[in-house]
């Protein structure tokens, strides 16, 4: 589809070859126009959360549908001219309102107005997520569609309803549609001119539909009587083909069996011959003149750029207003966060040139650096921008412009709220024209840094990347700003960093603001004259030059241009990364036959290890070939599950009104109904019917709402602990711990679900049991992470299977699978019934062979109301009789699915057509089926208690002992961090480039002058905040990844949330200590740090602070709703803390209304540790002679020198002295401040525990 459609992404070591036209124009000349005239719908719904499904349309319609109103005139010129101008006004009213069409068409009505969402914002539903998407690629002159598994999280009846209309819009328009299907049903299949089948990449046949039942006949393969073509289909080139095979009259007859070979017998065929013919044949004279009248006039975009830019601007806009969270959250942190610095640096003494720098310093990268918290909103645009920009939806440059144009009005708020608040409370120099000088140039820095993050996400390769790099940059913009380092302090080999960097140029015009200012250009100043004490230096030169900037106010001009050319600079870059390095990895879902070969087959291990679709990494275990002896019966395992009988009674379901929470809305209608042990229930109805919600509700899964009515297991009440102990749920997302392999993630629910009391070897027989019926062995110590979406289902099964519950829910289990692999997963599932397990299943679109391995059906209609419950019958006879029985409904059409029947009865499907006026639920109501129903609930063992079925009573909460949960818990988050080395190589890589970089800033640097001493200072903070922060910005992605794991696992009482936590805690250890001895063993000799002793606590320390920095981010993971959520709050607390960590402002000047924050922030004391070890060492303080302005006694020590070159007003004091007294960091505290340190990883790891414990995030 994407190479037919021009999207495949022709990156480094791809290569397509052979030749594709349209009309007879080569697919290399029209390019760039393609997308006008060639729609591609994607298999990802990838849409802007915050926009309504019309808004969605509408936007699609603007940027594409223009053709009409451009070239009305020429198109429709075969009339009078009255019939003409007719004919253009009707097609110009309908163009006009087209996106009321497509609403319809697609059957959206409903949900028009509802926001699309998507994973963390509640929004459509899958399947009309899925039509939106399909929607919109239906505009503008569009003559061919190429459509991407649509079907997706659709009913069979939306599935027919949407492909009637395309078959329509083909008939009625000559328009080419070429859909890709998994699951078609035989009336889907039906609608179809030409079918193509493709198997391993070969062309088993393309041809006429009505053609390739009697051709594949031809080979010797017939499709039975009842069996839906597709699935016949599918199952040829696979090892299922053998139950279509018959004898053919040929003698020695070789009957193809791989796609290979079938491909070769096609090109043999009349039909390959013809369509070879054809394809040589000239082009029709109409077709060559359609070349001139409608593609050679095409336009590469249908607006103009500015209507492009404008459109895209108004869209950007309607996105940033509907993000209230974020306007909200990053306007509560710029007014707290500006007063904060106000009042600590409040009305501030010029002379105190270290805290006046220090507060421009903040404010220039507060302001700056915060855009950096938009890196995954910028990344998450970036593929919707791909998907747009690939159907010619704008140009990039318009795209790039109208993005940054729209950050401007956040960016000029952001700038007057907090340049304001600190200009006028901190005391900068009260004139009008600074002021607005200061908000200038904050303002431009704002927006340069902001461009420059844009474009680092348009160039990363995905956030992971672009997350360290920001990271890394950000340092570079800290260290070289002129604060933390002046510019003579930096090495001759690293200056241009400080010439590249913003925030230099920043920080050199603010201060020249300030100090050159009419009120500091003086001689005199405060009693002391300037330029006669300081060789002619005014006042502000003598305190700029202090710091190394550049003292004329020409500079200021400077920064405007560089900070205006940066942003071209940037932009520029962002436009060349989005239209040329597009990240768009060629998408294969495709399965691996050896997935469904014989187990124990040599060739199935070694092949689907190296030529599976994905690089799929395997254990050292799947090496070797499995042994005989470990394929074992599994009607010879012991059964180690007590059978239950499943009931439910008159279920209600409400949860409260969106618009009005005062008010409910019931989901579930008094809904009734059974399962039994060793029989296969299916819960169906249309999308919104409620059959998730009847499921979750049985399950207990819900956690919010009202529910009533009765839940029972054997005929007894079923509490809470009994559900969750004896049933498994899987969920239509596959939650696993993906550093896990199959065999291990069975083995740990085997473990920990199943009662301590069965032996070891029952568990681990279990294991082998679900290996066994789920056809999993050759697949057993693979990797989970990148295993295939097949895998990944009977992976989810495998898990709830291995825990030996006696009931099963599945929610969607064939959800995104093709028929073939649908079958498999669901022929394993009847295996599980078999055994004599309660199977109960939701399922979409079932073929007529899945529909057929279900025992009984419970029907419900858009509502929540039950229409049909009770048994299927052979062949699903029963269910066809009932229907066939209501009066208005036409029978089952021969060779028909009874469930997409049944369904398009009942008015499901877009278009929601009821062929009768009959009411379903009054009928089933007075029905012979509910009066069966209500006996059996009336029978003992399902609906009343009985004494030959057991009541599920369950003595402990959990099944495995404290220590075996411990032992495998503590195994898994080993092997996790193992195998996941890009979370730990990122942290050791970034302590060499911190270590390195700090090193050789540092490695000349004098910590006896005034400036080196606080460089030295600067240094540490820097690297202190930088190892915390890098440490709790990694650890939030990988909680976060196994989060929903837990939640699962949590559910079903799997262990206790105190072991999983012993577990987190324990893994961290090891990696912290020895990352952190790795950016200890290179900075401390380099930056010429001295003692073995000293080296030692210096690693112990930066160890604690990067472990509890760890687990303060796990902590925010653990209590907050999102991942998203924790980086604010992370980066709000941890701003606060920063500033007063007793770096800037000095610790010694600190508002007494702050001190309180100051005492609590911990990093404050690992700060405060390490500065000690190393400035603030030494025993006898050598002794000043006032009269001679001498030292005497001075030791080697470097606390003991002498500071050099201080301000007038520091006086003479040694490096110890300004250490402890300026920034509080004393020597004599080291051993307090280090057992606060363990005090604070205590706290925060109760206060993780306690959120594991008692806040659950998921709602459902």
């Amino acid at each position: 589809m994407k190479v037919l459609s021009g999207r495949f992404p022709l990156t480094k070591g791809v290569a397509v070859s052979g030749e594709i036209s349209y009309n007879g124009q080569p697919q290399q000349q029209v390019r760039d126009r393609l997308p006008q005239f060639v729609a591609y719908v994607t298999q990802r719904d990838k849409h802007l959360a915050v926009l309504t499904v019309r808004e969605t349309l509408e936007f699609a319609h603007q940027f594409c549908g223009g053709e009409m109103a451009r070239r009305g005139d020429e198109l429709l010129t075969n009339g009078t001219p009255e019939e003409n101008a007719q004919a253009l006004a009707a097609a110009r009213e309908l163009f006009d309102n087209y996106p009321d069409i497509v609403i319809q068409q697609l059957g959206l009505q409903d949900c028009q107005d509802t926001i699309v969402g998507d994973a963390l914002m509640r929004g459509i539903s899958g399947g009309e997520k899925k039509r939106v998407t399909t929607g919109e690629m239906e505009f503008g002159m569009k003559y061919v569609t190429l459509m991407d598994e649509i079907s997706t999280g659709l009913d069979s009846a939306a599935t027919f309803d949407i492909i009637s209309t395309q078959r329509s819009m083909v008939d009625k328009f000559n328009k080419t549609v070429v859909i890709a299907l998994l699951q078609p049903a035989p009336e889907v299949v039906a609608l179809f001119d030409d079918i193509v089948i493709l198997n391993a990449g070969e062309v088993m046949y393309h041809g006429p539909m009505e053609e390739v039942v009697p051709y594949f006949a031809g080979l010797g393969f017939e499709c039975p009587t009842g069996r839906d073509v597709a699935d016949f289909l599918m199952d040829l080139g696979t090892k299922q083909q053998y139950q279509y095979q018959v004898e053919l009259p040929q003698l020695n007859y070789v009957y193809p069996r791989e796609p290979s070979e079938f491909a070769r017998v096609f090109r043999e065929s009349h039909i390959y011959q013809a369509n070879m013919r054809k394809l040589e044949e000239p082009l029709q004279p109409s077709l060559l003149e359609h070349v001139d009248q409608h593609m050679d006039p095409m336009p590469q975009f249908h607006q103009s750029f500015w209507q492009n830019t404008i459109t895209l601007l108004r869209r950007q806009m309607l996105i940033t207003v509907r993000n209230k969270p974020y306007i909200f959250g990053r306007g509560l942190m710029i007014t707290v966060m500006g007063l904060l610095y106000a009042t600590s640096f409040y009305q501030f003494d010029p002379t105190e040139i270290q805290v006046v720098i220090g507060i421009i310093f903040a404010a220039s990268l507060f302001l700056s650096l915060g855009q950096a918290s938009q890196l995954p909103t910028f990344m998450a645009a970036r593929d919707i921008f791909y998907k747009q920009r690939g159907a010619n939806f704008f140009r990039t440059s318009s795209y790039i412009l109208a993005n940054s144009v729209s950050q401007l009005p956040l960016c000029v708020a952001e700038t007057l709220i907090f340049g304001t608040l600190v200009y006028w409370m901190c005391g900068f120099v009260s004139q009008t024209s600074e002021f607005f000088l200061f908000l200038l140039v904050l303002f431009l820095t704002n927006v340069s840094l902001g461009s420059f993050y844009f474009s680092l996400t348009a160039a990363s390769k995905d956030i992971n990347i672009a997350t360290p790099i920001s990271m890394a940059a950000t340092l570079i913009f800290i260290i070289f700003a002129g604060f933390v380092i002046t510019e003579s302090q930096i090495p001759n080999y690293f200056i241009w960093l400080y010439w590249m960097t913003p925030v230099s140029w920043t920080l050199r015009a603010l201060a020249v603001i300030e100090y050159r200012s009419a009120t500091m250009d003086v001689c005199e100043y405060e009693g002391i004259d300037y330029c006669d004490e300081f060789g002619g230096f005014r006042m502000g030169e003598y305190y700029l030059q202090l710091f190394d900037f550049k003292t004329e106010r020409i500079w200021i001009i400077y920064c405007v241009i560089y900070m205006v050319a940066f942003y071209i600079a940037c932009m520029a870059l962002g436009y060349f990364s989005l239209e040329y390095l597009r990240y768009e990895a060629p998408e294969n879902i495709a399965i691996s036959d050896v997935d469904t070969e014989e187990v124990g087959s040599k060739d199935s291990i070694t092949e689907g290890r190296f030529e599976s679709a994905y690089a799929l990494a395997t254990t050292p275990k799947a090496l070797t070939k499995p042994g005989e002896n470990t394929i074992i019966d599994v009607n010879s395992v012991p059964r180690t599950f007590t059978p239950v009988t499943l009931a439910f009674r008159d279920l209600h379901y409400s949860v409260p009104k969106p618009s009005n929470p005062k008010e409910s809305i019931e989901l579930l209608k008094g809904v009734s109904g059974y399962a039994l042990p060793g029989r296969m229930t299916a819960l169906m109805g249309a999308s919104g019917a409620g059959k998730t919600t009847l499921m979750d509700v049985i399950a207990n899964r819900k956690t919010g709402g009202s529910i009533s009515g009765q839940i029972l297991l054997n005929g007894y009440e079923a509490n809470d602990l009994a559900i969750r102990r004896c049933t498994g749920y899987c969920e239509q997302m596959d939650m696993h711990s993906e550093s896990a392999t199959i065999r291990e993630a069975l083995t740990f629910s085997a473990f920990l679900r199943q009662d301590s009391e069965v032996p070891d070897s029952a568990k681990y027989d279990s294991v082998k049991e679900c290996l066994t019926l789920l056809d999993m062995w050759d697949i057993a110590d693979q990797i989970i992470r990148g295993s295939s979406t097949e895998q990944m289902k009977r992976l989810t099964i495998g898990v709830e299977l291995a825990a030996q519950p006696s009931v099963l829910f599945l929610d969607e289990p064939t959800s995104g699978l093709d028929a073939r692999s649908a079958k498999l997963i669901m022929d394993g599932v009847r295996k599980v019934a078999n055994s004599g397990r309660t199977i109960v299943c939701t399922i979409h679109q079932p073929s007529m062979e899945v529909f057929f391995l279900f025992d009984s059906l419970l029907l419900l209609k858009r509502g929540g109301q039950t229409v049909y419950f009770g048994d299927l019958g052979p062949n699903c006879q029963q269910l066809v009789d009932y229907f066939e029985e209501l009066p208005g409904l036409a029978p089952l059409p021969p060779r028909y699915n009874p469930a997409t029947w049944m369904l398009e009865c009942i008015g499901a499907g877009v278009l929601n057509d009821v062929p009768t006026d009959l009411d379903f639920v009054s009928t089933f109501n007075a029905s012979a089926y509910q009066s069966q129903l209500d006996d059996m609930l009336n029978r003992e063992g399902v609906g009343i208690p009985s004494s030959v079925a057991p009541e599920m009573l369950f003595s402990k909460k959990r099944a495995a002992s404290s220590f075996t949960q411990f032992c495998f818990l503590t195994k898994r988050f080993l092997d996790m961090y193992w195998r996941s080395p890009t979370y730990n190589l990122t942290r050791v890589g970034m302590a060499v480039f911190l270590a390195l970089l700090f090193g050789l800033t540092f490695h000349e640097a004098d910590y006896k002058s005034y400036q080196g001493l606080n460089s030295g200072m600067g240094m540490i903070f820097m690297a202190t905040l930088f190892n915390g922060m890098i440490s709790f910005q990694c650890v939030l992605s990988v909680s976060s990844a196994d989060r929903p794991a837990f939640y699962r696992e949590r559910a079903t009482q799997t262990y206790n949330a105190f072991w999983y936590f012993i577990g987190s805690s324990i893994v961290e250890i090891p990696y912290v200590f020895g990352s952190a001895f790795v950016f200890t063993a290179i900075f401390f000799p380099l930056v010429q740090f001295t003692g073995f002793v000293t080296f030692l606590l210096y690693w112990v320390n930066t160890s604690f602070l990067v472990l509890m920095l760890t687990y303060m981010g796990q902590m925010f993971v653990y209590a907050l709703p999102s991942e998203e959520v924790a980086a604010i709050i992370g980066v709000l607390v941890n701003s606060i803390f920063f500033l007063f960590m007793g770096f800037s402002p000095p610790a010694n000047l600190i508002p007494s209304g702050y001190h309180w924050l100051y005492k609590i922030t911990p990093q404050r004391f690992s700060l405060a540790i390490l500065s000690a070890l190393v400035f603030a060492d030494c025993p006898d303080q050598p002794v000043y002679d006032e009269v001679t302005k001498t030292w005497s006694s001075v030791h080697s020590q470097l606390g003991c020198q002498p500071l050099e070159n201080a301000p007038v007003t520091t006086g003479a004091v040694t490096v110890k002295q300004f250490t402890e007294d300026v920034f509080g960091m004393k020597h004599d505290e080291i051993w307090t401040n280090f057992f606060v340190v363990l005090g604070c990883i205590v706290l925060f790891r109760i206060l993780a525990l306690l959120a594991l414990r008692f806040i659950n995030s998921q709602k459902r």
